[in-house]
């Protein structure tokens, strides 16, 4: 059970006591896309939603969502976020990609709250447009780079796995 970090010798979860590690600055950024109607990428974009805003809305919504990961995540730990920016874009007529960069400097990354903050706002757009569109997609939400901590940086495409 060694290679599993959150798991002690007897194999039961544990929160990993980072007391050891130095403190750096970190930062990390996600993405993720949404598959969506042509019409109702229109309907964002004219402003014409019932529930409002949607880019605002789903902003708002992945900010938020990064500050509380650590109550949404077991194991997670809480950590002060020096910035959260997400943004939100057409990419084509039928998606959108939100993506999301969370720094701090603390002793451990922020990986889990820039994915988070993707999840939360891509849910949030879901909420806003379901509506008219209950067959939206939300897909590819992933790590796309990371640095600081003991790991070093990671960069989408440039990892090799072993």
């Amino acid at each position: 059970m060694e290679d599993f970090t959150h798991l002690d010798k007897s194999g039961a979860a544990h929160m990993v006591n980072v007391s050891d590690k130095n403190v750096t600055e970190r930062h990390a950024r996600a993405s993720g896309r949404l598959r969506l109607l042509t019409a109702t990428i229109d309907r964002i974009r004219a402003g014409n939603m019932d529930k409002g805003d949607v880019f605002q809305v789903a902003r708002l919504a992945g900010i938020m969502a990064a500050k509380r990961t650590a109550d949404l995540i077991p194991l997670c730990h809480p950590l002060p976020l020096d910035g959260v920016q997400l943004t939100l874009e057409v990419i084509t007529d039928d998606s959108l990609q939100i993506t999301a960069e969370v720094r701090t400097t603390a002793r451990t990354g922020v990986e889990m709250e820039a994915l988070t903050a993707v999840s939360v706002a891509a849910l949030t757009v879901y909420d806003m447009c379901k509506s008219v569109d209950r067959g939206m997609v939300i897909e590819s939400i992933q790590l796309d780079e990371k640095s600081g901590g003991r790991s070093g940086e990671y960069k989408r495409g440039e990892y090799k796995r072993s």
